[in-house]
């Protein structure tokens, strides 16, 4: 442990003394030596540099909430503490979360450059973070391809058939959804789709009002592992919850593709614009499922 832990030392010093070095800034140089601390910053990483320029990625790079799981095979991976990382020698630290929320005075203190993969909550925003990273990692061009590409799928998206936008609801296996102020609610909307969770942040899905008024469409976003653990105390564990997913018509969205902000929202959005267009005005809830279906029986 000693010796592990003796070169280690002079970094260790600089960045608890009161006299920090100065790291460089991002963007003044082009990183050759980068390290990940956690997976959303994996995918910027991974999208936009070559291997040869990767450190290291976090240890959930290949896990399956990993957009880019696959192309982190083989890639070397680190823990998120200081004692790991700086022992590499990385001249760049990128993060989103990773950690923790010192983790970007610590490193800079180090004198270690760090990029922070800020939050987004629009689509636009994704793209102003995507075009961000990438010239902080020397990488323009591959920004802006990445951006032109976001924008054609954008344009290309099928315009919902009904005048009247269907409502659709967010699940998740862990029993949450989200409503207005997040990312995934401007998913929904820019699919042509309206949010039946109204109330802003994440919370359980609500049980009481989908015993009278339910939703058209279930985006369920999962990761198609069946290891998929769900809390005793979950809301999908109630047969409201359940029900949803058996008698509504699902979309399901790969789960990686909404666990970060980054360009592969995409990949949901489009498969939600799909179902968008094809809904033909299913009923809203089920006294009108009820009232639908004897009408036709007659």
């Amino acid at each position: 442990m000693a010796r592990t832990l003796l070169p280690l030392l002079p970094l260790l010093l600089a960045a608890c003394d009161a006299e920090p070095r100065t790291a460089p800034q991002v963007g003044e140089f082009r990183p050759m030596r980068i390290v990940s601390l956690d997976y959303c910053a994996d995918q910027y990483v991974l999208k936009l540099v070559e291997p040869q320029r990767i450190l290291a990625l976090s240890r959930n790079a290949t896990r399956e909430f990993s957009y880019l799981r696959e192309l982190a095979v083989g890639l070397p991976t680190v823990r998120s503490v200081a004692e790991d990382v700086l022992v590499l020698g990385p001249d760049l630290v990128i993060r989103s979360y990773g950690g923790g929320p010192n983790a970007a005075a610590f490193y800079s203190r180090a004198g270690v450059a760090v990029l922070n993969v800020d939050n987004a909550n629009t689509v636009d925003e994704v793209m102003s973070v995507v075009a961000e990273i990438a010239r902080s990692l020397g990488e323009s061009e591959r920004g802006e391809k990445l951006i032109g590409q976001m924008r054609e799928r954008l344009a290309a998206l099928p315009a919902p058939a009904p005048a009247e936008r269907p409502r659709a609801l967010y699940m998740t296996p862990g029993g949450v959804t989200t409503g207005p102020g997040s990312l995934v609610h401007e998913m929904l909307v820019t699919a042509g789709l309206a949010n039946y969770q109204q109330t802003p942040g994440w919370r359980s899905i609500p049980l009481e009002a989908l015993a009278h008024e339910t939703p058209q469409l279930v985006a369920y976003a999962s990761f198609g592992t069946g290891t998929e653990l769900q809390s005793s105390w979950s809301a999908m564990r109630h047969p409201l919850a359940s029900r949803q997913l058996a008698d509504r018509e699902v979309v399901p969205l790969q789960g990686a593709s909404t666990t970060c902000g980054g360009w592969f929202v995409l990949d949901a959005i489009e498969a939600l614009a799909r179902s968008a267009s094809q809904w033909h005005g299913a009923p809203r809830n089920d006294a009108e499922r009820l009232a639908t279906t004897r009408s036709a029986s007659r």
